[in-house]
This record gives structure tokens, C-alpha cells and sequence, in this order.
């Protein structure tokens, strides 16, 4: 079987206890691996299944789990509220006490606006979150571009398709909450 995406020098794939690496570059195929699920695939450098989502109900459900390659629950996200207070909730599967890991809302002008459980107000905002867009980037609270999400190029030059994406995070960040931030930003858009 091919694999997905064959980079050159690639680091070495997160491990599961620490999701804080140096720069990295991850493929993101908005399809799911399940037959007639909906969800979205993670890719490491190593072309290898690093991350994924199956929301077996409906496109956009309440409830969706962002696991590792082994099918362990990493992440449980929920969507809260309707209409325009609508919200998503992200909360630590490993947390017994399911307390909010951060919580993410639209924001004016086609963008979202991320609140850290426990901080002063918005630490990230993900700017692009309209239907139509399939480029973004997540800021910190300076403005500094802590995550890029851009179409797939091949190394001949070949832009794939739009469920097709490529995820550049930035050394600092911690690789689980930017996956996450995708992963709700697909929520939003109704794309899982």
C-alpha cells in the first residue's frame, strides 16, 4: 500500500505523552477511513496513520473523538448551545472530571475565537473558519501565526483536492491542541 505523504528529513511522529515537538508538517484527509462515517484522517511524516475521527452518526454530530493510531480517545469534542450561541467544547479523554480543556466560538468576520479553560478571555483565533475557505491560519493572542492549514502540494507541484490539507505547526505549540482546533474548524464548516 502507498503511502499518504512521503516527506524528506522528517522529525520523528509525537508520542503519546508529549505532544509538544518541533516544527512538523501533518497531512489532513477530511474523509474518514470508516465506511459511511464522517470524519477526518491524520497523517504523520512518516505517511502513517498518526491521528483520526469517526463520527459514525450524522455529518457534524454532537459528540465527536479525536483519537490516536491505536483508537484510543485522545480528545472528546462537544457541540453546545444552538444558533448563534452555539459553542464547541474540547475536554482531555485521560481527565476523569471533564472540565473543559478550551472552548471554541465564532467570532465576527468569518473567524473563531478560542478561551483556554481557566484563562482571561481568547487565547487563539483561527482566521478563515467560512465554508469556502480551505487555507487558515491559528493565531496566538499577539497576532504571530501559531498553526497554517493549506492545501496539499505534491513535491512535483500536483495541488490535490480540497479535503486534501496540510498542517504546518509551529514548534512551541502543542501539537493535540492545534489537531483539535482542525478538528472543530471542520465541526463549524459541517466538512465531517
Amino acid at each position: 500500500m502507498a503511502k499518504i505523504q512521503p516527506l524528506p528529513a522528517a522529525p520523528s511522529p509525537p508520542s503519546s505523552g508529549d505532544h509538544r515537538q518541533g516544527q512538523q508538517a501533518y497531512t489532513v484527509w477530511m474523509k474518514s477511513l470508516v465506511f459511511n462515517g464522517n470524519g477526518c484522517a491524520v497523517y504523520g511524516p512518516d505517511g502513517a496513520v498518526a491521528f483520526r475521527v469517526d463520527n459514525y452518526g450524522c455529518r457534524g454530530g454532537r459528540e465527536v473523538f479525536f483519537m490516536d493510531r491505536q483508537g484510543n480517545a485522545l480528545i472528546r469534542i462537544r457541540r453546545k448551545g444552538f444558533g448563534m450561541f452555539r459553542r464547541w467544547e474540547v475536554c482531555r479523554c485521560e481527565d476523569e472530571d471533564a472540565t473543559p480543556w478550551f472552548t471554541v466560538r465564532r467570532a465576527g468576520k468569518g473567524g473563531a475565537a478560542v478561551a483556554m479553560h481557566g484563562g482571561a478571555g481568547t487565547c487563539y483565533k483561527i482566521d478563515g473558519c467560512s465554508a469556502s475557505k480551505t487555507e487558515y491560519k491559528v493565531r496566538g493572542v499577539d497576532g504571530a501565526a501559531v498553526a497554517e492549514v493549506a492545501r496539499k502540494q505534491t513535491a512535483a507541484g500536483v495541488v490535490l483536492g480540497e479535503d486534501v490539507l496540510t498542517l504546518t505547526v509551529a514548534p512551541e505549540m502543542d501539537h493535540l491542541l492545534v489537531l483539535g482546533l482542525v478538528v472543530v474548524r471542520g465541526l463549524i464548516n459541517r466538512s465531517l
